[in-house]
Parts: structure tokens; C-alpha cells; sequence
């Protein structure tokens, strides 16, 4: 089994997201099984870091968050809350041993707006060095 097939990945997701609606994500679920888990949020702005510390305890290898496009957000500031607490959770996990790169965020861009399906492949070609999480392999 290769390391791509042994991640197992988190995406929480803002449903302003340009194809993000609920056939688009049935579509990216059949394309990736179970090795992406897909968590629609109402806004990213409302992310809490326990939620992707708490995936990457229970099942993840990496968790990210994919923001609206910049400018777009429908509560103001919500893809700059998220980004700053994305921050501060790399900072917790790197404080107990695990790699910054596993917790992430992908904010779209207004000028460039890509689909939920083009910014998870992205997030699969960025996670694709990392290994196992050491959380989850069992001695």
C-alpha cells in the first residue's frame, strides 16, 4: 500500500465555494472513497481549531479548510478568522510533535476562483510527502 493510499483526509469546506453544492461533493466522494472525508460549514470564519485537531485525532491524516473566494465572504471577515486560527493550530501540533503541514487552508481567489473539486486535488498533491499520521499507526 502506497503512502497516497494510506492518507486519509479532512476537507471542511465553505458552502460559497464555487461548486461546492451537494452533488458536486457526492461526485468528489465517489472519486476519492473514503480516503477524503468532506465537512460543508456554514462559513469558515465559524471553523474552531479543536474541530481540525479532533479530525486528526480521531481519523486524519491532514485537515484543511477551503475558504470562499477573498472579497466574497458572506459574513465580512470569515476567511481571515479561519486563517489565523489555522495558525495557531499549526502551532499547537508542531508543539507536540506532529508537521505544521498537516493542518492548512486554501482561501480562493476572486480574480481566479477554482471549484471545490480543483482545490482538493490541490490539497492532495500538497499533502502527498506526508506520512501516516503517527497518531493512528498502531505498535
Amino acid at each position: 500500500m502506497d503512502n497516497e493510499q494510506k492518507r486519509n483526509l479532512a476537507v471542511f469546506y465553505c458552502r460559497n465555494v464555487p461548486e461546492s453544492n451537494e452533488s458536486a461533493r457526492r461526485e468528489l466522494e465517489k472519486k476519492y472513497g473514503s480516503s477524503v472525508k468532506f465537512f460543508p460549514v456554514v462559513c469558515s470564519g465559524r471553523m474552531d481549531m479543536i474541530h481540525l485537531v479532533k479530525a486528526l485525532e480521531d481519523f486524519a491524516d491532514a485537515a484543511y479548510i477551503v475558504t470562499c473566494p477573498e472579497g466574497a465572504c458572506r459574513y465580512f471577515e470569515g476567511n481571515l478568522r479561519a486563517k489565523k486560527r489555522v495558525e495557531k493550530a499549526k502551532s499547537i501540533i508542531e508543539s507536540i510533535g506532529l508537521e505544521r503541514e498537516r493542518i492548512d487552508i486554501i482561501v480562493g481567489s476572486a480574480k481566479d476562483p477554482k471549484t471545490l473539486g480543483a482545490q482538493v486535488e490541490e490539497i492532495v498533491t500538497r499533502t502527498a510527502g506526508l506520512s501516516q499520521s503517527p497518531v493512528h499507526i498502531k505498535k
